[in-house]
């Protein structure tokens, strides 16, 4: 362990005096976005592991009643056989203290659900509203970048009035952007879902109307090239927010980190710690994730992504792409591939989302 990342044996210890608290939890996990089967696959993994591993030596909560809650389009919850609405379900779990969120996208990532249990009381992981809905607009979330003093690609936002009144013109903001090509992606959304690469500006616009048919807005951005990274940020109990080392993304030759990319066997290589950026940019993406995740509000945990430009005489300032509030959390997800290169096992990770979400100081 270096001493930059000397916290995390500390405030492990620090945050595992006292007794530990067996927590009733519900996982949550499902939905309705483009992102359900990454969902319901990270509920799926944390599920087994905090009925693996229920509590931590350095943990100052342990797991007790543990289930599994599917969340079906329609707004209709999944509690074993038993379907109901959210109401219904909330009273239902009544004796729930936190709910492990592990939603992705949509009204699960947007603040809709946090809203929903915040005004009922409840707890959960992760970000609250504001900071949920900000960071899953990415339009606002770039305003707030540039205030902020991180890079963002020269960008501009369709939506549908505009591109159906005049779509010559729409098509001609995007050509301004244009360098290396440009990326269409939605306005809110993950995993890349929708996201497309264009070499020429006016191939733009059946991307744009894929998006806009999705019912987004559609964002198109300049196309940076150089190498991606992503630095998770995790909070130790008591609020003191850290970033963990980033991991570089490696896609298939011809590729960007797409869907298949990001989620299949053969898909990207992602390397802890990057092979390809000098140690300045290393630890320059780490400040940077660190200063979005508490400029944004966010609680618990996040991860942001980042391209690292090539330049003559080496690397330029990183280049923020988004960041994740509710990022995805299989064992092989970034995040948790992250935390284990820091010495934070899959279970203990989990566990320490969960003390974040019962300590009311994160």
């Amino acid at each position: 362990m270096t001493r930059s990342d000397a916290w995390v044996d500390d405030a492990a210890r620090t945050s595992a005096r006292g007794a530990q608290h067996e927590l009733r939890v519900a996982v949550l996990g499902g939905g309705e976005s483009g992102e359900r089967e990454v969902s319901l696959a990270s509920a799926r993994a944390v599920f087994a592991a905090l009925s693996a591993q229920r509590s931590h030596p350095r943990c100052s909560v342990a797991v007790g009643e543990l289930r599994l809650v599917q969340l079906e389009p329609r707004g209709v919850w999944r509690l074993g056989e038993r379907v109901t609405d959210a109401i219904g379900a909330l009273g239902a779990l009544a004796d729930i203290e936190v709910f492990f969120l592990c939603l992705h996208g949509g009204a699960g990532e947007d603040g809709t659900l946090q809203g929903l249990l915040a005004s009922a009381g409840r707890r959960h992981t992760g970000s609250g509203v504001q900071a949920s809905a900000l960071c899953m607009d990415k339009l606002a979330l770039r305003g707030l970048a540039r205030e902020q003093g991180l890079r963002v690609a020269a960008g501009a936002c369709i939506d549908a009035r505009s591109w159906s009144a005049d779509p010559a013109a729409a098509l001609a903001r995007c050509a301004a952007l244009s360098g290396s090509g440009l990326v269409v992606k939605p306005r809110r959304g993950g995993s890349s879902v929708d996201t497309a690469l264009i070499d020429a500006p006016a191939a733009a616009g059946a991307a744009i109307e894929r998006v806009l048919a999705g019912g987004d807005d559609a964002l198109v951005e300049e196309r940076i090239g150089g190498v991606e990274l992503s630095c998770g940020v995790l909070q130790s109990r008591g609020g003191d927010a850290h970033a963990l080392p980033p991991i570089e993304i490696q896609p298939d030759a011809g590729r960007f980190f797409d869907y298949e990319q990001k989620y299949s066997a053969a898909g990207a290589r992602e390397l802890c710690p990057p092979v390809s950026v000098d140690t300045r940019s290393i630890e320059r993406v780490r400040a940077l994730a660190l200063r979005i995740h508490r400029a944004a509000g966010c609680r618990g945990y996040s991860r942001s992504d980042f391209i690292v430009p090539r330049a003559a005489d080496g690397f330029g300032e990183p280049v923020l792409l988004e960041v994740n509030t509710l990022p995805g959390l299989t064992e092989r997800s970034l995040l948790p591939q992250e935390a284990a290169a820091v010495g934070i096992g899959y279970g203990e990770l989990c566990l320490r989302i969960l003390e974040n979400a019962v300590d009311p100081q994160t």
